[in-house]
């Protein structure tokens, strides 16, 4: 399993020194291995050139197929943990903004005190990096929402309103509920959530587009231009707690609203302390904002 476990470091980080320095392996030790491999299947896997390490044709082949057994792998190792009654493992997860700021505090302190030996590897996307990451298995399972996804499975937790966003004193905060169409008259910042947007949708849906004028891959940052009087956005009412800027947040007509789910592959052959964390967030999302 070591030479399956360095070629997959390779394709990661693409170089043979970068893998043989991340497993703490010499580089002449990642290159046997990897020969090993293509003597062992009769083809080449990798092809080397001066930028890198690329899977060959057939290697790009037969990768998916040596993900799925490397995945299966940890997952025997956790399930092996498990039943000897061991209260360790990691969890890799990736998560969206609202959810790593209002969410993940209360949820990882629980937790822990439960699990406290635990580990977790945490990466921060939108919808799209979020999907690849758990195809490649680079995480275990990911918040997403479940329109913006496909090839993998997913669990929906909750529901929430999405809101449009203006300066304080801003002529339409009049209103108590902004039609959509009025948002198109006034500069849009975007916040960048890969190739579904729930506001890009209701705007179409509606047969109408925004004037975008910035795309922003930060919640928080949007909140600082809109502040700034550079424009108007609609953003999920989660992210918009406990945030001290200026700003008026109304609905809008008609209502926006976000489903956030978790995606993951196959919930069997999750690692157990990923089964142990998902079974946890599910018994206290009533209390989660």
């Amino acid at each position: 399993m070591k030479r399956y476990l360095a070629l997959q470091k390779i394709v990661e980080l693409g170089s043979f020194s970068a893998a043989a320095q991340a497993l703490g392996y010499t580089q002449s030790a990642v290159s046997q291995m990897v020969a090993s491999l293509e003597d062992e299947w009769s083809m080449k896997l990798l092809r080397r050139s001066r930028t890198g390490a690329q899977l060959t044709i057939e290697g790009a082949e037969l990768y998916p197929y040596i993900e799925r057994m490397i995945f299966q792998y940890c997952a025997m190792q956790e399930k092996a943990k498990d039943i000897q009654g061991l209260e360790t493992g990691i969890i890799r997860m990736g998560t969206l903004a609202s959810i790593s700021a209002h969410w993940m505090p209360s949820l990882l302190k629980e937790f822990q005190q439960q699990y406290p030996q635990v580990a977790f590897v945490i990466h921060q996307g939108d919808y799209t990096s979020i999907q690849e990451w758990i195809k490649t298995g680079a995480i275990d399972f990911g918040f997403v929402s479940p329109k913006a996804v496909s090839g993998i499975q997913t669990l929906p937790l909750k529901k929430g309103p999405m809101l449009a966003v203006l300066p304080e004193g801003h002529p339409l905060a009049e209103k108590e509920i902004i039609p959509l169409q009025d948002l198109t008259e006034e500069p849009f910042i975007l916040l960048e959530e890969g190739h579904y947007y729930e506001p890009l949708e209701a705007f179409r849906a509606i047969g109408a587009e925004p004037d975008v004028r910035y795309t922003i891959h930060d919640d928080y940052a949007i909140m600082t231009m809109v502040e700034a009087g550079l424009g108007v956005s609609i953003l999920a009412e989660l992210v918009l707690h406990r945030t001290n800027y200026r700003l008026a947040l109304r609905q809008t007509d008609p209502p926006i609203f976000r489903t956030v789910a978790i995606g993951y592959k196959d919930k069997e052959s999750l690692p157990m302390a990923s089964k142990r964390f998902i079974a946890y967030l599910q018994s206290r999302i009533d209390a989660l904002p």
